[in-house]
């Protein structure tokens, strides 16, 4: 890394949700070596302070706070928390998500409890952590918030004979990117920028478990294991022929949430190797 990415976000203090794993934690980590003192926010004390350990390791500043997204008071708590920790937040990345409620790995359909959860955490979530930050972005007159959605956003899988598992999912990461574009023209007078970063499929837990529920429904699939499915689909479907990284979402977020980006406002970016262009 050159020296000017390391001074990309010099001085900046950025609070990252769902921070401590997984894509949360890859965007954390290039935050902090882009030059930013990072505030990683997670559901247990016990997971922030085991990301904020290992990351402090390499002599970035980081702290470690738990709240619960879908829990108002407990998201504000946090951001107040961290304001007076670390003085201001000047970037907010909302990316605390879901994919199904529990047990989903082994049934073919959505449940209701699918549809109150992916709600729950990945719209209002969204919305309750851009509502804790958005007062003081607006007194301080300037931020920066990367709301991470999905490819499957904008155009979703299914099929025409079953009540499709993921479509919870899809229709509340198209909730966050037109929250991200109606956001966007309500703090523009206040210099704040909102955008969005769309992730293909990456190698997490959250993917695992999908391709997992793929292979149950498909006795087997192919017989490999769930990562040799997973590598399978992704030179078959992805143009450049494989999946990202949570590094590779960090990147845009950096990008989107540096001064480069300043005229940059209510877009969101897909980030899935030309998986879905639109």
């Amino acid at each position: 890394m050159s020296e000017t990415s390391a001074e990309q976000l010099k001085g900046k203090v950025a609070f990252v949700t769902g921070g401590a794993r997984g894509i949360g934690l890859g965007i954390a980590t290039v935050l902090a070596e882009r030059g930013a003192t990072v505030a990683i926010c997670d559901l247990a004390q016990s997971a922030c302070d085991a990301a904020v350990s290992d990351l402090g390791t390499e002599g970035y500043t980081v702290l470690g706070t738990a709240a619960d997204v879908t829990d108002r008071d407990s998201l504000e708590g946090a951001v107040s928390n961290v304001i007076t920790a670390l003085g201001q937040i000047d970037i907010l990345v909302a990316n605390a998500g879901v994919w199904a409620s529990e047990g989903y790995q082994d049934r073919p359909e959505y449940n209701d409890a699918d549809w109150d959860l992916t709600h729950s955490v990945n719209v209002r979530g969204v919305v309750h952590s851009a509502e804790a930050v958005i007062p003081h972005m607006k007194e301080r007159g300037s931020g920066k918030i990367v709301n991470i959605a999905s490819h499957g956003g904008r155009k979703p899988r299914g099929t025409a004979t079953g009540r499709t598992l993921g479509l919870p999912y899809s229709v509340s990461k198209a909730g966050v990117i037109q929250w991200t574009h109606g956001l966007a023209i309500e703090l523009a007078p206040f210099n704040i920028n909102v955008n969005a970063v769309c992730p293909g499929e990456l190698w997490t837990n959250m993917i695992e478990g999908i391709y997992a529920n793929r292979q149950n429904l498909t006795d087997g699939g192919s017989g490999g294991s769930v990562r040799e499915e997973y590598d399978e689909s992704m030179q078959n479907t992805v143009p450049l022929g494989r999946g990202q990284t949570p590094r590779d979402i960090g990147n845009a977020v950096a990008f989107l949430s540096s001064d480069d980006a300043s005229e940059i406002t209510g877009q969101a970016l897909n980030v899935n190797g030309g998986a879905r262009m639109n």
